[in-house]
Order: structure tokens, then C-alpha cells, then sequence
């Protein structure tokens, strides 16, 4: 299955395609009963697999090995790749989408930080001079055959947001992504300069970004819209919450009630569904 023209087709189709953030085998499968897109989200994965923010340390062949199990659990969904800034490196880079490429990733989002790099909500972000990033884009879309290339930049001046965005929309890419955007006026302002280039809206609970739905994304004419953190924000909370009422009923577990609660059956039918036998052959395009 060419998964790169799946992810393409559906972002050029008539409104705004959300992709939700997951974190983990578990939150994927719960989030693949609701929707049929996955971002593979950055600040997700360094917290689940090392327990760290967001700020560089993921490597490379954790990340490509959790998009291997992903791919083999759901053969039908999209995948959008998190890989920061190709880890540092061009030639890495280049090597990292031609592997998530070939385990059936749909595309991948590359950003123009320089190191120390930060989650793109975050205050004190640095970029790369221009030419030094799409001189590394330029390898990277080289380098594909059919996987989905976002363009990102992590501009903060005004006037370097837009001069990017231009820069980025003139390439390759098929998608671009200005993170951190403040304002709707902002996204008006980016897509003024964009042009017909597809164009992605990141929003994350406390981030910079305002709460928009995909009615008003599709209006703002953004045609992709990524959900970093629902999932782990949610876990959080939910494990915070649970942990705090066993300690106050002296370790107790509470009444289950089974069309209520989720338990051993809910969760072993959950898991299932995400065996091979149980998926039908994927169909080529």
C-alpha cells in the first residue's frame, strides 16, 4: 500500500483532516476506535519511552522501532512522524525517512531548530539559518519516494514567520507547518503567503495556539490538523485521579461495573483487534 498517497489524497480532500496524538501501543488503539490518523507526536514519545520532555533526546531507532509496531497493529491508518529535526544530522535524516518509509510510514514532519531544541510551544526556540534548513529539506524530500513531507518552521520574529513559510511553501514539500501560531489573524497572514500549499495547525492543551475546531480550521483554510496531546494529557489526569481515590479508600479497588468501567475483558477485546490474523491483507494503490 502506497501510504504517502493515502495521507496525500485525504489532505487535498475537502476539509480539515485531524490527526490525533498518541504516545503508546495502548493510547493508539484506543484513539484508532475513533479516528483513522495517527501523528506520532514527539513530546509523547520522549514522556512515555523515557520519561523526559521534549527537548532532543529521542533516538532515532526507538523512534523508527515504535513505527514498526504501530504500522503492524494498524495497517489501514495514517501515520504522521514527529522527527524533530532529522537528529541533527542531514545524512541521518535522509536515512531515518528512507526506514520509516519502508515500515509504512505515511509521512513525516521536519523542523528548522537547531539544538538545543524544544517542544515547538515552548519558549526559547532557536532556528537555523534558512538556507541550512532547506538545504537539509531538500536531501530529505530527495530521499523519499511517496512519503508526505511537512515543512516546519519554529520562527518566533514576525517577519522571519512569513519569509519562512514563503521559503518553505516555494519547495517540495507537500505540507507546511508554522508552530506555535498565536493568533487566527496569524494563520490568515501564513496562508496569505503560503499560497495553494496545504497548510498544518498544531494545537496542544496550555499551548501558544488558540482552540480552534476543524469547522473553523476548514474556514481558516487549513487543511490538516494535528492533536499532540489529548491522549497523554488525559492519561495523566485519569491515572492522577485514580491512584488518588485508592489511596484514600486504603486500597481499595472501586465497585466495577462492566458497562461502565473498563476491566481485564474490555481491555484483552481492545488488544485483540490489533493482531495480524485479525487484519485483512493491505491493498496496493
Amino acid at each position: 500500500m502506497r501510504y504517502g498517497t493515502a495521507l496525500r489524497e485525504e489532505v487535498r480532500a475537502p476539509g480539515t483532516t485531524p490527526l490525533i496524538g498518541i504516545y503508546d501501543m495502548y493510547s493508539a488503539s484506543v484513539v484508532a476506535r475513533h479516528y483513522d490518523g495517527f501523528f506520532v507526536s514527539g513530546f509523547g514519545f520522549a514522556a512515555s519511552h523515557y520519561g523526559l520532555p521534549d527537548i532532543g533526546f529521542i533516538a532515532w531507532p526507538d523512534m523508527v522501532a515504535f513505527v514498526e509496531r504501530l504500522r503492524l497493529a494498524f495497517p489501514s491508518h495514517h501515520l504522521l512522524v514527529d522527527i524533530d529535526d532529522g537528529y541533527v544530522d542531514p545524512e541521518v535524516a535522509c536515512h531515518v525517512v528512507q526506514r520509516l518509509e519502508r515500515i509504512g510510514a505515511s509521512g513525516i514532519i521536519l523542523e528548522d531548530q537547531k539544538r538545543p531544541r524544544r517542544c515547538g510551544h515552548a519558549d526559547g526556540k532557536q532556528v537555523l539559518p534558512l538556507e541550512e534548513y532547506l538545504e537539509k529539506l531538500d536531501l530529505v524530500l530527495k530521499s523519499r519516494r511517496d512519503l508526505v513531507v511537512v515543512a516546519r518552521t519554529d520562527a518566533t520574529e514576525e517577519s522571519d514567520i512569513l519569509r519562512r513559510a514563503e521559503a518553505l511553501a516555494a519547495t517540495d514539500a507537500d505540507v507546511v507547518l508554522v508552530d506555535g501560531v498565536r493568533s487566527v489573524e496569524w494563520i490568515r497572514r501564513i496562508r496569505e503567503v503560503v499560497g495553494d500549499k496545504p497548510l498544518l495547525f498544531n494545537q496542544i492543551a496550555g499551548g501558544k495556539s488558540p482552540r480552534l475546531s476543524l469547522s473553523e480550521l476548514t474556514d481558516l483554510d487549513c487543511q490538516v490538523a494535528i492533536y499532540s496531546t489529548p491522549c497523554l494529557f488525559a492519561a495523566h489526569a485519569a491515572i492522577d485521579s485514580a491512584l488518588k481515590e485508592l489511596k484514600k479508600t486504603d486500597g481499595r479497588l472501586p465497585e466495577f461495573v462492566a458497562s461502565e468501567g473498563v476491566g481485564v475483558r474490555r481491555s484483552t477485546e481492545l488488544l485483540e483487534r490489533n493482531i495480524s490474523r485479525h487484519h485483512p491483507a493491505p491493498v496496493n494503490v
